[in-house]
C-alpha cells in the first residue's frame, strides 16, 4: 500500500486554513499513540521552557511539523528548528507558523540528516519516525551526538522490530511501504546510541496489546479505506465519531501498561557530561 500519498492528501486538504491545521495536528497527536509517548517524554525533558527559560529544539525530520508546532506553543522558552528533506513540507509548515503566532519561536531548513552537521547546538533533538525510513542510521546518530550539547537529551521513536510497519513475516512488505527498515531492536538501538556517544536514560516497547488493537482502529482500516476509493474521505468523518472514544481509551491504556514487547519503541539518550565519561560502570534505566 502506499502510504504517504494518502497521508499528504490528507496534508493539503487540512493546510488549506491555518485553523484546519490546528485541528489536523491535535487529530494526529491524538489518533497516533507515539504521539501520547513523545509529549510525554517533551513534558519531562523541557519543564524549564515551559516557564520560559531558553531551549534549542531540533525536529529532526519534521515532516507535517505538528511536534515543531507543538514544542514552540507550549513551552514559550523553546526555538525550534524544524528540518526535512522534502521542501514542500517545510514551505506548508513555514506558511503556517507565519499565519500564528508560532513563527517568532520557529525556524525552518532543508537539510539532510546523513550529511554533515549542522554548526548550531541543541538542548534536545526529536525524531519520531524517521530513522526507519533512513539506511545510514549511525551517521545520523552521531550528527545528533556532535550537535547536542554536553547532558543534551535526544529522544527517538520508531517501530520496533516485533512486527513494526505492520509486517506480518520476515520479508513481507509492510502496511507502510517506505521504510528501509522494518524496526528496531531495544537492545540495538541502544547500542548504536552508544557507538555514537549517547547512552540510553529510559527506553520501552509502546503499540502493545492495547496499541496495536488501536491503531488497527483509528489508522489501519481507515488508510485501507482511502487506498481503496478516494470516495472514503467522505465517510471518514462518520467512521471517528464512532471509533474515535474506544480507539483513545485503547491509547491512554497502552500508556499506563507495562508492555514486555510492542510494535513500537521510543528511547531517550543523553549526551554524557565530562564528568560522566569517567563514571563507565553506571547501566542506562531501560525499561519494558
Amino acid at each position: 500500500m502506499e502510504y504517504d500519498p494518502i497521508k499528504d492528501a490528507l496534508g493539503r486538504f487540512f493546510r488549506i486554513h491555518p485553523v484546519l491545521q490546528r485541528l489536523f495536528f491535535a487529530l494526529l497527536h491524538a489518533v497516533f499513540l507515539r504521539s501520547w509517548y513523545v509529549r510525554r517524554e517533551l513534558h519531562a525533558l523541557l519543564r524549564s521552557a515551559r516557564a520560559g527559560a531558553p531551549a534549542e529544539v531540533l525536529d529532526a525530520g519534521t515532516g507535517f511539523g505538528q511536534y515543531a508546532a507543538y514544542i514552540a506553543r507550549r513551552f514559550p522558552g523553546a526555538r525550534v528548528l524544524a528540518v526535512d528533506v522534502k521542501s514542500d513540507y517545510l514551505d506548508d509548515l513555514r506558511r503556517f507558523a507565519e499565519r500564528t503566532a508560532l513563527g517568532r519561536r520557529m525556524a525552518f531548513l532543508e537539510y539532510d540528516l546523513t550529511g554533515p552537521p549542522l554548526d548550531e547546538t541543541f538542548d534536545l533533538i526529536v525524531s519520531v519516525d524517521v530513522m526507519e525510513h533512513i539506511e545510514d542510521d549511525r551517521a545520523v546518530f552521531r550528527n545528533f551526538a556532535q550537535m547536542l550539547r554536553e547532558g543534551g537529551h535526544v529522544i527517538v521513536n520508531t517501530p520496533s522490530d516485533q512486527g513494526g510497519s505492520d509486517t506480518q513475516a520476515h520479508g513481507e512488505e509492510g502496511f507502510i511501504g517506505e521504510h528501509v527498515r522494518p524496526g528496531y531492536g531495544l537492545e540495538a538501538l541502544r547500542d548504536k546510541m552508544a557507538e555514537a556517544g549517547l547512552e540510553t536514560v529510559r527506553a520501552r516497547y509502546t503499540y502493545g496489546t492495547f496499541g496495536s488493537i488501536a491503531w488497527r482502529i483509528l489508522v489501519k482500516w481507515p488508510m485501507r479505506l482511502l487506498s481503496a476509493t478516494r470516495l472514503a474521505f467522505a465517510a471518514l468523518p462518520v467512521y471517528y465519531l464512532a471509533a474515535l472514544p474506544a480507539g483513545l481509551l485503547l491509547n491512554a491504556l497502552d500508556t499506563r501498561t507495562r508492555n514486555e514487547t510492542g510494535t513500537g519503541l521510543i528511547l531517550v539518550a543523553r549526551k554524557k557530561t565530562a564528568a560522566a565519561h569517567g563514571n563507565r560502570g553506571a547501566r542506562p534505566a531501560v525499561t519494558s
